[in-house]
């Protein structure tokens, strides 16, 4: 979010939504996904200047290609931009996208930058960040839920596990050269969890040098549109993703999950939906983390 000084008073109102939310939250029935939708529906009722919303990366009068566009019907006085980007297509330059976020913010006093997922996960809010302060914008970060978690969780995958996996990496599937990561070489030769993201283009490879390393056998789960109605999934090994891959057709935007974990998904999602078909409850019980 990013605001000519002394405009409207987006910090303190944004605090005071995201306390609401977690209240919210905690009440019998409400989804998060819902307290999401209201608390950006009134973060644009504070101007006609909101810009767009990015779930993931982007503007369309300031959005990502990744957004749930309903997020888009809660602001309908905004000026919405599309800036997502996609493999090989572009509707505009990160550079440009800065311009974007500086001019409109002198025209119209207020931009609104919404991402999927975290923004400071190969998001590029850093970058956007900085250049609107260079031109002497200030700037307030709402936090996300990166996908390489959010994904996985929402399948049954656990990223750590007591006894199976200690850690986990992170690792993007296409570096600005447009080339693998070289940490996924050093990723293959640990015990940890493997997250790619941004990777599909690239599975060939990231297949060969897990197997160079003996690793053929290691479950891997590759997870497309992840938590949308789209969504689409594959679980296989090392040795059979290929071929999962192309029988499922699976294909970008998805995240690879490679490790033990992948193992728990069917247990973990069996357990999610005997939970839905519960009864809804009218107390919560409380459970402290241990």
């Amino acid at each position: 979010m990013f605001n000519k000084a002394n405009q409207s008073p987006t910090i303190e109102a944004l605090k005071n939504l995201k306390n609401e939310a977690y209240q919210q939250t905690r009440e019998l029935g409400i989804k998060f996904e819902s307290v999401l939708l209201d608390t950006y529906r009134r973060i644009g009722m504070y101007g006609d200047e909101v810009e767009g919303v990015r779930i993931g990366g982007a503007m369309d009068e300031g959005y990502d290609a990744l957004i749930n566009r309903v997020l888009l019907e809660y602001a309908p006085q905004a000026k919405h931009i599309f800036v997502g980007k996609r493999k090989d297509k572009h509707r505009f330059s990160q550079d440009e996208i800065n311009e974007l976020i500086v001019k409109y913010a002198a025209e119209k006093g207020h931009v609104v930058r919404l991402k999927g997922g975290d923004p400071f996960i190969f998001g590029r809010g850093s970058e956007e960040i900085n250049y609107a302060r260079k031109h002497g914008l200030e700037t307030e970060v709402v936090s996300g839920i990166t996908s390489s978690i959010a994904v996985p969780a929402n399948v049954g995958i656990p990223l750590t596990q007591r006894g199976t996996s200690e850690s986990f990496w992170v690792i993007t599937g296409t570096t600005s050269q447009k080339t693998l990561s070289n940490d996924v070489q050093l990723a293959a030769q640990s015990t940890a969890t493997v997250v790619i993201l941004m990777g599909m283009g690239k599975l060939k490879e990231i297949v060969e040098i897990f197997s160079a390393f003996g690793k053929q056998d290691v479950p891997v789960g590759i997870i497309q549109n992840g938590t949308t109605i789209n969504e689409n999934s594959g679980f296989g090994t090392i040795k059979t993703i290929e071929k999962i891959v192309s029988e499922k057709n699976l294909g970008a935007p998805a995240i690879i999950v490679i490790g033990e974990v992948v193992k728990e998904a069917n247990a973990l999602q069996t357990v999610f939906q005997n939970v839905k078909s519960l009864p809804k409850q009218k107390e919560f019980v409380n459970i402290g983390a241990a």
